[in-house]
């Protein structure tokens, strides 16, 4: 089986700082903290050949993915995905969380999580997303075995990943923590998600 790495970038901000719900918009570069995260996630890795490596446009992203491919000899080149892009918020973008749970409400933002549906006013195509997985799992079932993928991207674009795999451990958060990943474990008869929320 080809094995997939879906992580999630570092801090956009430190301790101490008031975060928003950054999303497509708004393109920060890895805070302090998560410029640590990033290192971490280098040294965690150093010892793993990866065959390709993919991100999204945005900085954070591609700050994340360089310093740990930057760690290692003959890294494969970063490649963007423009689908792994973080979801555009709409009129909560940038928002603090008080903000953004004022004007939709908690069970809005609680079914967010729970199983990604999109709050009102959100610009977000969720079967767009869950078809630009499968069609990337499907790419990665023709890879050989010990193949192993990089893939950095934003947590309203990794949620979507669990609805198009076989198989994936009960009671999984689908919320990716940054400077986190997920393992998932792709063939070309099936595609499961071996752990989630891993750090190093």
């Amino acid at each position: 089986m080809a094995r997939l790495i879906i992580l999630r970038h570092g801090n956009t901000f430190d301790k101490g700082e008031t975060p928003t719900r950054v999303g497509a918009r708004t393109d920060l570069s890895l805070s302090v903290s998560g410029r640590t995260q990033a290192h971490a996630l280098a040294a965690h890795f150093q010892d793993t050949a990866f065959c390709a490596a993919f991100c999204s446009p945005l900085l954070r992203t591609r700050q994340t993915a360089r310093t740990i491919l930057d760690a290692r000899p003959h890294a494969p080149a970063l490649r963007i995905l423009t689908f792994l892009t973080e979801v555009d918020y709409g009129p909560d973008e940038n928002q603090t969380e008080d903000t953004v749970i004022a004007r939709i409400g908690a069970e809005a933002l609680a079914a967010w999580d729970r199983d990604a549906t999109p709050p009102p006013g959100w610009q977000v195509d969720p079967a767009a997303l869950r078809a630009a997985w499968a069609s990337l799992l499907e790419r990665a079932s023709t890879l050989e075995a010990d193949a192993n993928v990089l893939i950095v991207t934003s947590n309203g674009i990794a949620r979507f990943l669990p609805d198009v795999v076989d198989a994936q451990p009960d009671g999984l958060d689908r919320k990716l923590k940054t400077g986190a990943w997920g393992v998932v474990d792709v063939s070309p008869d099936d595609s499961r998600i071996l752990d989630w929320n891993l750090r190093p």
